[in-house]
């Protein structure tokens, strides 16, 4: 299959990003980057998780940061024509532009408490999530692969019935900081089993970042045989260097949606050695460089991680992030 000629960019950074961080970013903090991200063009931003506050204090305030995004659009570039100015401040040419686009804010939710919390909040789109290896799954939740799926079938039901979108996610795809190795079809069957409780888009995720890009290859290929190509998304970590070969791997296949995090932000508390998540900037710098579109600026991308990187007091991981910053400099 050949590559697309778009891709579908899903922001993780104010969720799988932030909540492995260890300052606690203000509501109003996490409401403007994702305002940010969304003005830089990207069609969905992971805005937040509703579990317990003590277990992950990051993601506090969820539906206060819903609530403070209520109507958020983007602009996308590809109809409406309207004025810009050049970087001398003289009025430049047309800018082909589309009426702006809701923005998708998906929401984690990892059990009935979370989805209530999540209605509640007024959600449209949600997500749940299982791994591939029952240890990890049994670390991370409590609960085995079997009982974790169980638990969503209801939880996927009851979304679908109210009109929301609803997405799963499938952890530890490559490899598991306590199994080591991770079939495929171990992947297969768990991505097989929330597509047909009715997830949308299922996310095949590199938990802990061990994979490369004949295994990403052929894992994707497996899984995308079972429950169709259109379903599928990537989320790679970048432990090893091989994220971007990863992506550019699984974009051979077909794959339309990958997963990144602005400024690299993020890593796995059950995952010991696991990096950051693909940063949005490298991602989009190679999209660009092999001409695929993603209506996403990349200069603007890269200020939201600089901004984001100064409230966490870190520094930005994303390489392409680094080196437009010095150029400003």
């Amino acid at each position: 299959m050949s590559r697309a000629g778009r891709v579908e960019i899903f922001e993780v950074g104010p969720r799988d990003g932030l909540q492995n961080e260890s300052r606690v970013l203000p509501v109003e903090t996490r409401i403007a980057m994702i305002r940010d991200l969304a003005a830089a063009g990207l069609r969905t931003v992971e805005a937040g998780s509703f579990v317990s506050p003590r277990n992950l204090p990051q993601m506090a305030g969820t539906a206060e940061v819903l609530a403070g995004l209520s109507g958020l659009t983007r602009p996308s570039f590809s109809g409406e024509s309207i004025s810009r100015s050049t970087s001398d401040g003289t009025q430049g040419g047309d800018l082909e532009i589309d009426p702006p686009n809701p923005i998708n804010l998906p929401v984690l939710v990892p059990n009935a408490r979370g989805f209530a919390d999540a209605l509640a909040a007024k959600a449209r789109h949600i997500a749940v999530f299982a791994a591939a290896s029952e240890s990890f799954s049994r670390r991370n939740i409590n609960r085995g692969i079997e009982e974790s799926l169980a638990e969503y079938r209801p939880i996927v039901a009851g979304a679908l019935a109210a009109g929301l979108k609803v997405r799963g996610y499938v952890s530890c795809v490559l490899g598991c900081p306590y199994e080591g190795h991770v079939p495929v079809s171990a992947a297969v069957s768990v991505a097989t089993a929330l597509a047909s409780m009715g997830c949308q888009e299922i996310s095949l995720g590199d938990t802990i970042g061990v994979g490369t890009p004949d295994a990403a290859r052929a894992m994707t290929a497996a899984v995308a045989s079972e429950i169709g190509m259109q379903r599928v998304a990537v989320h790679f970590h970048d432990t090893y260097g091989q994220a971007l070969a990863n992506v550019l791997a699984c974009l051979e296949l077909g794959v339309t949606v990958v997963d990144s995090s602005v400024a690299g932000l993020g890593g796995c508390p059950y995952a010991p050695g696991a990096s950051g998540n693909l940063a949005t900037e490298d991602l989009v710098y190679m999209l660009e460089g092999l001409g695929v579109e993603t209506g996403v600026d990349l200069d603007r991308v890269a200020a939201v991680g600089r901004t984001v990187c100064a409230a966490l007091g870190a520094a930005p991981r994303s390489r392409t992030g680094q080196a437009l910053a010095a150029k400003i400099k």
